[in-house]
C-alpha cells in the first residue's frame, strides 16, 4: 500500500527555493521601513514605506488585518500613499477540507479605477489546484494545476477570456523536489520564454542556487544566468550573495538585532562600470531595511 503523497507547491510556487535564494533580502533599491503590531483581539497593523534611491519618491501604506482561526476567516484591509483601497476576504477550510476561497478589490477614488478578483484554492494529497476569475478585466479566468508523486512535480496554468472566448495565455513546468535540493523547468508566456532553476542545501548552514531565462522575443538573444549563495553567520545573521552574466554583482546582509528587530543592507555593483567615472543610469546601489515586529 502506498503511502499518501504530500501535497505539491502550488503553480507560484515552484521553484521557489531558487526565486527565494535570488531575489529576497536584497535590499538596494533605497531605504524601507516595517513596523508589526499585534492587538489581544488579534488584528495585526503593518505600516511600511519605502523611498526609492532612483526616483526620491517615497511611498508607504498602511494595512490591518483581522483573523478568526476557529472559523477560518481572515480580513484584510490596506490604504497607501497612492489613495489605493485595498480589501481582502479569505476563508480557509470553512466549506470543505483543503478549499480556501478569498475575494481581493481595490478601489482608486479619484480616478475611479477599480478591480476584483475572485480566487479558490483546492489542496489535497498530490494536488494543488488554484483559479481566479478577474471580474471587471475581461472578464479573464485564471486556472492552474500542480500534481506531485515521490518528488515529481508536474504544473500547468492557463488564462481565458470569458468576452472573446480565447485562451489568451498558457505555460507549464516539470520539476523535482528533494529534501536537500530541487529542480524546476517552466515554459512560460506562451512557450516563449523558458526558465530553469536549481536549488542545493549544500549544508546546514550553506544554501547554493542557479536560475537560466531564455526569451525567444528577446532582441540581445542569449541566455540571462544568476548564480547566487546564503550563508548564515549564526543563528540571527545571514550572508547573500549572487552574480548575473550581465557583470552585476549584489550583496546581502541580514541581522537580528533583538527579538522582533531585524535590520537588512544590501549593495550592488555593476562590475563592468567599475572604472567608468560618469556611467550612464545609476551603475551601483546601496539600500537598507529595518523591521519591527511586536
Amino acid at each position: 500500500m502506498s503511502l499518501p503523497q504530500p501535497v505539491p507547491p502550488s503553480w507560484k510556487d515552484l521553484g521557489k527555493s531558487s526565486n527565494d535564494l535570488l531575489g529576497k533580502d536584497y535590499h538596494f533599491h533605497g531605504a524601507s521601513l516595517e513596523v508589526k503590531t499585534q492587538t489581544p483581539s488579534n488584528v495585526v497593523f503593518k505600516v511600511q514605506g519605502t523611498r526609492d534611491s532612483k526616483s526620491d519618491a517615497i511611498s508607504g501604506d498602511i494595512e490591518g488585518k483581522w483573523t478568526d482561526k476557529v472559523h477560518g476567516l481572515t480580513l484584510t484591509q490596506t490604504w497607501t500613499t497612492s489613495n489605493v483601497l485595498r480589501n481582502q476576504v479569505e476563508v480557509d477550510n470553512l466549506i470543505a477540507k483543503g478549499l480556501k476561497l478569498d475575494l481581493a478589490t481595490s478601489l482608486t477614488p479619484d480616478k475611479g479605477h477599480k478591480t476584483a478578483v475572485l480566487n479558490t484554492a483546492y489542496k489535497q494529497s498530490g494536488l494543488h489546484t488554484r483559479g481566479a476569475l478577474d471580474v471587471f478585466k475581461g472578464p479573464t479566468f485564471t486556472a492552474d494545476a500542480v500534481l506531485g508523486r515521490d518528488g515529481f512535480l508536474v504544473g500547468a496554468e492557463a488564462a481565458y477570456n470569458v468576452t472573446q472566448g480565447i485562451i489568451t495565455r498558457y505555460a507549464a513546468a516539470v520539476g523535482y523536489n528533494a529534501p536537500e535540493y530541487a529542480v524546476t523547468v517552466h515554459g512560460l508566456n506562451n512557450f516563449k520564454t523558458f526558465s530553469a532553476s536549481y536549488y542545493h542545501r549544500v549544508s546546514r548552514d550553506v544554501e547554493a542556487g542557479a536560475k537560466a531565462i531564455y526569451d525567444t522575443k528577446a532582441t540581445h538573444g542569449g541566455v540571462a544566468l544568476e548564480v547566487g549563495t546564503k550563508t548564515y553567520l549564526d543563528s540571527s545573521a545571514f550572508v547573500k550573495a549572487k552574480i548575473n552574466n550581465s557583470g552585476v554583482i549584489a550583496l546581502g546582509y541580514t541581522q537580528s538585532l533583538r527579538p522582533g528587530v531585524k535590520a537588512s543592507f544590501g549593495l550592488a555593483l555593476d562590475t563592468v562600470k567599475l572604472n567608468d567615472p560618469t556611467p550612464s543610469g545609476p551603475a551601483h546601489k546601496v539600500g537598507v531595511q529595518f523591521i519591527f515586529d511586536s
